[in-house]
């Protein structure tokens, strides 16, 4: 099930919060197991086989992991900060690795092992159940955090709540069991019909720039990208641009949407979630880039790899190296593909040099750059290494192979560069459509550089969790959200907007990871 549906939000959603509210009033603890089983339900709905709408497999794997990691986490809670506790988290961490290297890279291991040898691969084609990624990731913070002494769980029920909670579950944010547990374990407050206006605010401001934007722009993104991938011609200069800019603006819009109605589906039931998601496009480094997209997986990379690493606490090289290391396996996660090693590994040269410029600035006492140059030359390099990142997406289709998507990389980013010539669009017939694809591109990212973001427009109710730090203590301001009768029709405008468009499913992209 998705969050952009009618299934999930004129049934779902509405019975999952109503069963859940009339519960909890009389048993807590009722009301964890009715969540539970919805979002098993929900879990479940999603079947990669057309034919069948609900899936029981893909429910097993999930409850038998969590059950596992359940006893592996108290374990290691007897066993804080002891050797024998460090052995048990070795192994629970390598049998969560295991699972999801079997499932997310069995077929990519294999094909290298052909490559190199020779002998064929005899694995059979392995579905990817949905958001393995995910939840494996989030079980490996907790059972570190429990050998840390900093998570303890003794409630099955509860435990499941924390890994299945439904709004997290697909696609993020990676929650804490320190932050999540807490804030279910406290007593219903009075101020429900707060969380209610403000949760449904976030989802419709979701719902408007997953099905408003991002559906409209992925055609444009789409046609280029298969059309490279196809070597049906070369790309021009400015076909190259369009396609690199719609795709990122699309992914942009997409990610920030599913944020959005992940933190709006959670604050209907008094839950705030993580900040995830905080106007990367404004970032005026590649450093900054990280802290403000998907935050959650990139605090995650931090605390469990590249500090273990020995983060930034060594020689300049090792530093440079656990950099690089990080954003490979960063890459690696995001699919099984050389094209999304190659988009980590892109990211791991811009944080070299990001850093290796900060300290020339700081030895030679450079001035930055001026905001707005910073913040143009951060996008053209996030754009850019977004090529290789959606030309992975052809290796995850059943006739998709790892040279279609290096070609498709090669073929966009050349004609980005000019070396296909500079011809703007190939026909007479195709100026007035690609001209109109590039002026929706164009708005679209001055909308991303001049609008407040929905973490900054909810300011005064505290969307999420981390707003003191990243939302730079933004003062009171006239356009900010309130309960008023302006903002409610202001708000069913945009749902209005959604409904016309509101005519096909599209999954979130961060489905496929």
């Amino acid at each position: 099930m998705i969050f952009n549906s009618y299934t999930y939000l004129l049934f779902f959603l509405p019975l999952a919060l109503l069963g859940f509210n009339l519960i909890a009033g009389r048993n807590l603890r009722a009301a964890f197991a009715w969540a539970v089983l919805a979002s098993l339900v929900f879990y479940g709905w999603w079947n990669p086989e057309p034919a069948k709408a609900w899936s029981p497999w893909y429910v097993f794997l999930i409850l038998a992991s969590c059950t596992g990691n359940y006893f592996f986490g108290r374990y290691l809670s007897l066993h804080k900060l002891s050797a024998k506790g460090k052995r048990a988290l070795a192994l629970g961490v390598t049998a969560n690795l295991g699972l999801l290297g079997y499932y997310k890279y069995i077929g990519f291991f294999a094909a290298i092992s052909k490559a190199l040898t020779g002998a064929p691969a005899a694995f059979p084609h392995v579905i990817l159940p949905l958001a393995i990624s995910f939840f494996t990731f989030l079980q490996v913070a907790y059972l570190v955090d429990a050998w840390r002494g900093e998570a303890e769980e003794y409630h099955f029920t509860d435990y499941l709540l924390f890994v299945t909670f439904f709004p997290h579950l697909i696609a993020g944010p990676i929650v804490h069991h320190k932050e999540m547990m807490p804030q279910f374990m406290r007593p219903r407050s009075d101020r429900r019909w707060n969380d209610l206006a403000v949760g449904l605010t976030i989802l419709v401001l979701g719902l408007f720039k997953k099905v408003v934007i991002a559906d409209n722009l992925a055609p444009v993104a789409n046609r280029l990208f298969n059309l490279a991938a196809s070597g049906e011609r070369d790309l021009t200069i400015a076909e190259g641009w369009v396609a690199a800019i719609a795709y990122g603006l699309q992914l942009y819009f997409d990610f920030s949407g599913y944020s959005d109605m992940a933190i709006g589906s959670a604050r209907l039931f008094g839950i705030r979630f993580p900040l995830n998601f905080h106007s990367p496009y404004k970032a005026v480094s590649v450093i900054e880039f990280w802290r403000r997209w998907h935050m959650t997986l990139s605090r995650f990379l931090r605390d469990y790899l590249y500090i273990p690493l020995g983060g930034s606490r060594c020689a300049k090289w090792r530093r440079y190296t656990n950099l690089m290391l990080t954003m490979l396996l960063g890459g690696l996660w995001h699919g099984a593909g050389w094209s999304f090693i190659l988009w980590g590994g892109l990211h791991g040269l811009y944080l070299c040099a990001n850093h290796l410029w900060l300290f020339c600035r700081e030895r030679h006492r450079i001035p930055p750059l001026p905001k707005p140059v910073a913040v143009l030359l951060t996008f053209v390099a996030v754009i850019v290494a977004f090529v290789p990142f959606r030309s992975g997406s052809f290796e995850l289709g059943p006739s998709g192979s790892p040279a279609t998507a290096l070609h498709a990389t090669g073929s966009v980013l050349s004609a980005m560069a000019g070396l296909h010539g500079f011809k703007a669009w190939p026909d007479r017939s195709a100026v007035e459509v690609q001209a109109a694809h590039a002026q929706r591109a164009v708005l679209c990212v001055l909308l991303v550089w001049l609008l407040p973001n929905t973490q900054q427009f909810l300011h005064r109710y505290r969307p999420a969790l981390g707003m003191g730090k990243s939302a730079g203590g933004l003062r009171r301001r006239w356009w900010q959200w309130r309960p008023t009768l302006a903002w409610t029709l202001f708000t069913t405008l945009l749902l209005l907007i959604v409904v016309q468009q509101f005519d096909k499913v599209s999954e979130f992209i961060y489905f496929q990871f």
